[in-house]
């Protein structure tokens, strides 16, 4: 062993040559087919193409071809196509710090060269005649005259013909071809403004014509995405964060459908997926993952692109700044209230599994105000019947006194038909309202949608420093293990900084006397119990700082109405107000869903009513 390194040692140094240089860059280029796909349609972007045609063979590892409609090559430059290090795009160190192309190192196509069979035939607008160019394996300098329209073809064939130890690591065809098309579709995504076509195996598999962002991404992702999606569009200091973002209730398993770019390049930044992660934290059910599709615009000054080999990795000079940015931008437009944002479809699955018809949600600004406990009136009730549709004579004569008696409060219920989720009409063993408004019936889960409301609350209670307790009438009194016992002892005072009074009663008690309004009519025992586990796992400074949300939210959890507690209809109608003008009411904290609408062409179809 020793002698052996002792020779490796002793080797003199030399240069390698080009094209064992240009195969080690197509290590790091070419990794697959779908590298090279994504090389030749930045070229073609970058020459101003408005048409883009692909045709694949064998999932791309046969043949890759792409033909453009933009400014073309003239002949004589054609030979620099295929020599590394040679490019159009820069020219300068000035030049490599704002560079605003998809390519711009010039070794993209020599790697390729290197590795496949390549030809590149081009015609450029001003000139009469195209010409071609053909390398194998490395370089050449033989022009050929061709025919061709305006614009640029590439083939790419027979990847890593002479390099079989390579093609040995590449996938089946079906993988590959995979890989290839989620390329495609990022392309097809980030310039709707260009017409694509793909062809795989002599079929077409996808064709995009020209169009605006919304018909693109809906193309694409599908129309289920873009009714359930949020519009976003924030400017602010040379900043811009546009597109549009999913509706927390269309979380996926994956994140197959997350498509950032910046300055339209497709990135995966860890900084970026910190802040969409942040917006969504307390809007996303477990382990799902929200659907996006985000446009970040910045001064290419204030980006450096040039940090990764496949050029999917940024460094932003002021990175703090665009994550903050990005974050609030994106939660702001997560939390539009119904007057300032379309509706939202969904597609939840009922008990049976089965996919239930055209379901509609809304998200929702925060109030402050508690849960009403007024009791229903004989004139609500009343009230109720008169407004359902064609009453019998015989209803409408009996009910006559009363809606005689009630006139402005008919008249208040009877607007509220308009509102998103109407008026309540009863409750669903004790866990759901079912409510009425113009389209048709409103399911509402009332423990979630309470949750929700209590932690918008409670965190807006908290910026405005306004975490007063409300002394219990009865103190609460339950037994605790010794450490619980301890924490409540040894943070005293900085409980008692967000509304509690927790004290120790004996070695094994705990008293509450007092807790924050809000939380008042929740289970005091459990809403202690939990808080006090936060504080003995994670520390009294984490859980008031950086584990806020979380805290906030297992507050609003305990303090929500539970299930089999009966409401009022005035307690129900207020709960449905109270959701209206609350943030991200749509889903409660933990991501589930807290309302869902069936059309009355929804109900027709599940009753077979017109056929």
């Amino acid at each position: 062993m020793s002698e052996r390194v002792s020779e490796r040692m002793s080797a003199s140094i030399r240069l390698l040559p080009d094209t064992l240089i240009s195969q080690i860059a197509a290590g790091e280029v070419v990794e697959r087919p779908a590298s090279v796909l994504k090389e030749l349609l930045e070229n073609a972007l970058d020459a101003g193409t408005r048409s883009i045609s692909v045709t694949l063979l064998e999932g791309g590892v046969k043949l890759i071809r792409v033909t453009d409609d933009g400014g073309g090559i003239v002949p004589d430059e054609l030979p620099l196509a295929l020599a590394r290090h040679a490019t159009s795009k820069i020219a300068t160190l000035a030049d490599l710090e704002r560079v605003a192309t998809l390519g711009f190192r010039g070794e993209a196509l020599a790697s390729i060269a290197s590795v496949a069979r390549v030809s590149v035939t081009s015609r450029p607008s001003s000139s009469t005649r195209a010409a071609m160019i053909r390398g194998e394996g490395g370089p050449s300098s033989n022009v050929e005259p061709a025919a061709h329209s305006f614009g640029t073809t590439v083939e790419v064939a027979d990847l890593y013909f002479n390099t079989p130890a390579r093609r040995k690591f590449l996938r089946a065809e079906a993988t590959e071809y995979a890989h290839c098309m989620d390329v495609f579709q990022r392309i097809a995504i980030s310039h709707s403004d260009v017409a694509m076509s793909l062809r795989h195996n002599q079929r077409v598999v996808a064709h995009y014509a020209r169009a605006d962002l919304i018909t693109r991404v809906s193309a694409v992702l599908g129309e289920d995405f873009t009714r359930s999606a949020r519009t976003v569009d924030e400017s602010i200091a040379g900043l811009r964060l546009h597109g549009t973002a999913g509706d927390p209730g269309q979380s996926r398993a994956n994140r197959d459908a997350q498509f950032f770019f910046v300055n339209g390049r497709f990135v995966r930044d860890k900084l970026l997926a910190h802040a969409v992660r942040q917006a969504y934290a307390d809007l996303t059910h477990g382990d799902r993952h929200p659907a996006f599709v985000l446009f970040l615009e910045i001064d290419p000054a204030g980006v450096d692109v040039n940090v990764h080999p496949a050029k999917t990795e940024v460094r932003f000079r002021d990175s703090r700044a665009v994550h903050q940015f990005v974050a609030k931008a994106l939660g702001k437009a997560l939390a539009m209230t119904a007057a300032q944002a379309p509706a939202a479809v969904a597609a939840p699955v009922s008990a049976r599994g089965d996919s239930l018809p055209n379901i509609e949600r809304r998200p929702f600004t925060i109030v402050q105000g508690q849960l009403g406990v007024a009791q229903p009136t004989a004139a609500y009730t009343a009230m109720i019947a008169a407004l359902r549709d064609a009453p019998s004579p015989a209803v409408a004569h009996a009910a006559a006194p009363a809606l005689a008696s009630a006139a402005p409060t008919l008249q208040t219920a009877a607007a509220q038909l308009d509102q998103p989720l109407g008026y309540a009409l009863a409750q669903l063993h004790g866990v759901y309202i079912l409510a009425q408004n113009d389209a048709g019936l409103v399911l509402v889960d009332m423990h979630a949608a309470h949750e929700r409301i209590l932690y918008e609350q409670l965190k807006a209670n908290l910026v405005a420093h306004k975490t007063t307790g409300q002394s219990l009438l009865i103190p609460v009194t339950f037994t605790a293990d010794p450490l619980d016992v301890a924490a409540a002892e040894e943070h005293h005072a900085a409980l008692a900084e967000i509304g509690f009074e927790i004290a120790p009663a004996s070695p094994t008690a705990i008293v509450v006397r007092t807790v924050p309004p809000l939380l008042a009519k929740g289970d005091v025992a459990a809403l202690a119990r939990a808080l006090l586990a936060e504080v003995r796992e994670y520390g009294i400074g984490a859980v008031l700082n950086q584990r806020q949300d979380e805290m906030l939210a297992t507050m609003a959890c305990h303090g929500a109405v539970r299930a089999n507690r009966s409401l009022t209809l005035a307690e129900m109608n207020a709960l449905l107000r109270e959701m209206e003008a609350t943030e991200r009411a749509g889903s409660c904290n933990h991501g589930r869903p807290t309302w869902y609408q069936l059309s009355l062409a929804d109900l027709d179809k599940l009753f077979l009513r017109g056929r």
